[in-house]
């Protein structure tokens, strides 16, 4: 491809005149419902888990890595197979199979006799998750102007808080009250322990058909219509999103990213040194959004508030809390990503949470237990639900190019499932023989690490459409 000079321009701060507001934020809101199921499937667990462990007498902690940790399994294999199937099938197709896997993976979940039945339908929820991780934040991103995609990528991350949120809800509601000094058997006897976790799983069927409704009415990723030879379509879908003039202008700035591609999918076209180069950042900063440790907060709080001296009730009552502060300080990126940019909130989350992990591992350590260790907790979700939460999934949505979009994205999503298994398999074995006190130390130096990589690597690109951030 000739080489295209970068525009000099200043970056937009409003969307193109005739953008059609509404129509987009209903259709990027529509994807996003693929981040509610993420996040509600994602989290239900955590839950379920003083639950479901009684009901299959899960004592080890390989075992019960491995119950949390599964569903990672069928994330990397949705994640790794979106790449190549949706520049095949298109975006909408397979959003709406992942709003089906959604919906069954759950209801089965729910309905699961044995241990190996629970894994295999809890991995192929995974799957669900992989396929709409990859997609989701792509599609919005693909379909939104400029001055806008950093907060319309966000709404996903928005939803998959809210989903969080929804789960840490309604299995507080669902699980009734646990007394102090409840034992394992009458947990077990109990109905939380025989139908309380079935529920927490199975009411994920709801938003999931709702997702399928949705779908139907998404038009396709202009980008992919341009990359497949359907001019008159991605026309057609750009002047409904931004009006028939920018339409225009827009559709000639696709067709000169693409005008060398074949049509075909090509991984070969991923081992380019400019490819590679953003491929590398892309991986790099999926892979620190997992490790910079907060899901275990969100997977293991049982554990995590137990260690602070919590009862099973007042555990629950503060997941839901966290979910609260999560949701709030999503907002607050949202609003923020488009004027403050990139890089500046990765910065200030990443040192945030070194900070904030170093002060919760000093109070393990000591034995301090109380509600300043609840403080902190809601300290860290707060760095992180402004920055790295949201802000990672917009960066890696837009920083490959319009020919490889679909493959580098699925690249950059399964190193963050592959980072994500690795960080929740690791944590009941990091907890058990460095403690919770060694464990957020581990994680603090991580975030430490992650600070100086994006001081020194990552560049800015709010303003900028995907074509000018693909010259640059």
């Amino acid at each position: 491809m000739t080489p295209i000079a970068p525009s000099n321009r200043t970056p937009p701060r409003n969307p193109p005149a005739g953008f059609n507001r509404t129509y987009v934020i209903a259709i990027s809101l529509i994807a996003a419902l693929g981040g509610l199921l993420f996040g509600y499937d994602w989290v239900v667990i955590g839950g379920a888990k003083p639950f479901y462990e009684k009901f299959f007498h899960l004592t080890s902690p390989d075992a019960q890595g491995w119950a949390m940790s599964c569903a990672l399994i069928g994330s990397l294999l949705g994640a790794s197979m979106s790449g190549v199937a949706t520049d095949r099938f298109g975006r909408k197709k397979l959003l709406l199979a992942s709003a089906v896997l959604f919906a069954v993976s759950s209801v089965a979940t729910g309905l699961a006799a044995t241990f190996g039945e629970f894994i295999v339908w809890r991995m192929a929820g995974g799957a669900a998750i992989g396929l709409a991780s990859a997609l989701s934040p792509m599609y919005i991103a693909e379909v939104a102007p400029a001055a806008w995609r950093g907060r319309l990528v966000s709404l996903n991350q928005l939803t998959i808080v809210i989903g969080i949120l929804l789960a840490q809800w309604i299995n507080w509601l669902i699980a009734r009250p646990v007394p102090a000094g409840t034992t394992a058997a009458q947990i077990l006897a109990s109905w939380n322990g025989q139908m309380g976790w079935r529920w927490m799983f199975g009411v994920t069927a709801i938003p999931s058909v709702l997702f399928v409704v949705g779908a139907f009415f998404l038009p396709e990723s202009p980008r992919w219509l341009v990359k497949k030879g359907r001019r008159d379509e991605a026309s057609r879908v750009l002047s409904r999103i931004s009006g028939r003039n920018v339409a225009a202008e827009a559709l000639a700035e696709i067709e000169g990213t693409l005008a060398t591609d074949t049509g075909r999918v090509d991984w070969g076209a991923l081992r380019e040194p400019k490819v590679l180069k953003a491929l590398g950042l892309g991986v790099a900063l999926a892979v620190f959004q997992q490790w910079c440790g907060i899901n275990v907060v969100f997977n293991y709080a049982e554990e995590v508030f137990s260690a602070a001296g919590y009862s099973v009730s007042d555990i629950l009552f503060n997941i839901v809390v966290t979910g609260v502060v999560n949701l709030v300080f999503t907002l607050i990126a949202i609003g923020t990503v488009d004027r403050v940019g990139r890089r500046p909130l990765l910065l200030a989350g990443s040192a945030g949470l070194a900070v904030v992990y170093t002060l919760l591992g000093a109070s393990y350590a000591t034995g301090s237990h109380g509600v300043h260790v609840l403080i902190l907790v809601l300290m860290a979700i707060a760095c992180y639900a402004t920055s790295l939460a949201p802000v990672t999934w917009v960066v890696i949505s837009e920083t490959f190019p319009n020919r490889v979009r679909g493959l580098a994205m699925s690249v950059a999503v399964t190193a963050l499932w592959i980072a994500c298994f690795i960080l929740t398999f690791t944590f009941p074995i990091l907890n058990q023989r460095l403690g919770a006190a060694g464990t957020f130390w581990v994680y603090a130096a991580v975030c430490a690490a992650g600070f100086v990589f994006i001081y020194l690597k990552l560049p800015e690109t709010k303003g900028r459409t995907l074509e000018e951030i693909e010259r640059r």
